[in-house]
């Protein structure tokens, strides 16, 4: 084998490596945030359903679990120990106590898991936690604020659930005003007045981004 020969093979393999460091998947992160009420989840859903390149998030709680929500799917439910406890492990890419004893909050484990799938990380998270992930993750990371039409509206839809008490409504609305403060943290506004438009401008907006950051 001549010199020149073997200069030319090193070449050829570096261009492969090169080109094979450059295909390596490069996992984004969906962050979505908004006041209880709002319609982020059913949106988020929405977009999980048509593009088959982002997976949920599943944060980790350590508030009950309610009826009919399943461990592992909806949250992954810990003890308020338990979630300290990871804490002190360092479990957690991000997390809040929202109330006393009342924490959320995403595991690094659970980023892994999608990203190793080759996938987008796609969060519904609130809106402190939107923040701090925006702010831990930067350009791979695309905000989203869903806003409602009005307060008054929130406090509507909040009483039509059917599943909140009239201090924990009190309470959600009195937050809400206060988060809508931060809207203009987010990378993009999405003013959720009519669902149908929402889900569409989402989807846009998200595949969008992921075209650019490519």
């Amino acid at each position: 084998m001549t010199y020149r020969f073997f200069c030319f093979l090193l070449d050829i393999i570096q261009f492969i490596f090169l080109l094979l460091l450059h295909m390596e998947f490069q996992g984004k992160c969906i962050i979505f945030s908004a006041p209880s009420g709002a319609g982020k989840t059913t949106i988020v859903h929405h977009l999980l359903s048509q593009m088959k390149e982002l997976e949920f998030s599943i944060s980790a709680t350590s508030r009950k679990k309610r009826e009919g929500e399943i461990n592992g799917k909806d949250y992954h439910f810990l003890s308020a120990e338990e979630f300290k406890s990871a804490i002190n492990r360092e479990k957690f890419v991000e997390w809040e106590e929202v109330y006393s004893n009342n924490f959320y909050g995403t595991l690094k484990s659970e980023m892994k898991r999608i990203w190793d799938k080759e996938k987008h990380v796609i969060f519904d998270v609130d809106v402190l936690g939107g923040i701090k992930l925006k702010s831990i993750f930067g350009e791979k990371a695309f905000s989203i604020f869903v806003q409602p039409p009005s307060v008054k509206e929130l406090e509507n839809r909040l009483r039509n659930r059917g599943t909140e008490t009239e201090e924990s409504i009190y309470r959600r609305v009195g937050k809400a005003n206060e988060e809508m403060k931060s809207a203009d943290k987010f990378d993009y506004l999405l003013v959720n007045d009519n669902l149908e438009k929402a889900k569409k401008e989402a989807i846009l907006a998200v595949q969008s981004f992921l075209q650019n950051s490519l």
